[in-house]
């Protein structure tokens, strides 16, 4: 994560909100935001470095980088290619995949696939964004929303280490302007009139927004379990994207099981889109929420629409 904390207190110095109003709504206290010059390979280098370590595998060992984010540091080349320079990953093929919230179950999901495929056998998965770069800091209602940061996993295939039961994707391009940056792609290049219609700054719809995200996670959680030859009940730990604590609580209500089931850490930063699950599973480990064995959840909904759900034995 950065050092710099953008606490609401201070949000309240630059536009008309509360650090009541923004608790309430969203369940936020705080996010961190990266310093000038910091950029989202730099964070996600950091984060992959460190999630190398624990897996105890090299630069040397990875035969592919994916990274998910909305924030690349250019267009193009991808991020995963900075980040192989980064960290001399000479032998690793490198791309990137735009899902937002949801892109780092995509991204995974792509990875097992090639694991499982026998194609590769050791891919470096992160999910990093500055989405700081994209808020527009005069709209109280989105710039209260997010943070920066990144996370990463090593994927291998094995026989004696965690396992992805499942995982399950879903879309619907019918709802892309729900949640967008209308700005900069081949629809609208960046011009003077993109630019003084702030076009280039994250744009959304709060309710229907918050009505969608809780009816298909609901619906993707049970299809998951029921994929799986599980119940609900049968999992020990859900890991949400961290969007909004009121999305969480009301799917958790949903599903008639205890807050005390989901992990939640959108209080300390915000909502980091394809970061926001492998920040929580890092943390949910040094927690001591996960234990050898446990079944764990991760699910998220984001832009495009998209959405999707994973089942870990840990």
């Amino acid at each position: 994560m950065p050092g710099k904390v953008l606490t609401n207190y201070d949000l309240e110095k630059m536009v008309d909100t509360t650090d009541d109003w923004i608790i309430q709504r969203t369940g936020i206290k705080q996010r961190r935001i990266v310093e000038n010059g910091q950029i989202t390979s730099d964070l996600a280098t950091q984060a992959s470095l460190r999630a190398m370590e624990d897996a105890g595998v090299s630069p040397r060992d990875l035969d592919m980088i994916i990274t998910s984010t909305i924030t690349p540091d250019h267009i193009f080349p991808s991020t995963s290619c900075f980040i192989q320079q980064k960290i001399g990953a000479t032998r690793a093929g490198a791309f990137d995949i735009l899902a937002a919230c949801a892109g780092f179950i995509y991204a995974m999901s792509i990875a097992q696939s090639f694991v499982n495929s026998g194609a590769v056998e050791t891919v470096l998965v992160a999910g990093a964004e500055c989405l700081s770069t994209i808020t527009d800091y005069t709209d109280r209602t989105t710039c209260v929303l997010f943070g920066d940061g990144a996370g990463a996993v090593v994927i291998q295939k094995s026989l004696t280490q965690h396992e992805i039961l499942s995982t399950s994707l879903a879309a619907d391009g019918s709802q892309a302007d729900i949640l967008i940056m209308p700005g900069g792609g081949a629809r609208s290049p960046a011009s003077l009139e993109s630019i003084q219609q702030r076009a280039h700054y994250i744009q959304f719809k709060g309710k229907e927004v918050f009505k969608l995200a809780i009816q298909n996670i609901t619906s993707l959680i049970l299809e998951t379990v029921n994929k799986n030859n599980l119940t609900i009940e049968d999992i020990d730990l859900i890991i949400p994207h961290q969007s909004n604590l009121r999305i969480i609580e009301a799917t958790m209500e949903k599903l008639g099981l205890p807050m005390e089931k989901a992990f939640v850490n959108i209080d300390k930063y915000g909502n980091t889109s394809s970061a926001s699950i492998p920040i929580a599973i890092d943390e949910a480990r040094r927690e001591g929420r996960l234990r050898r064995g446990d079944l764990v959840m991760l699910v998220a909904f984001g832009g495009g629409l998209t959405w999707g759900s994973s089942v870990i034995r840990w």
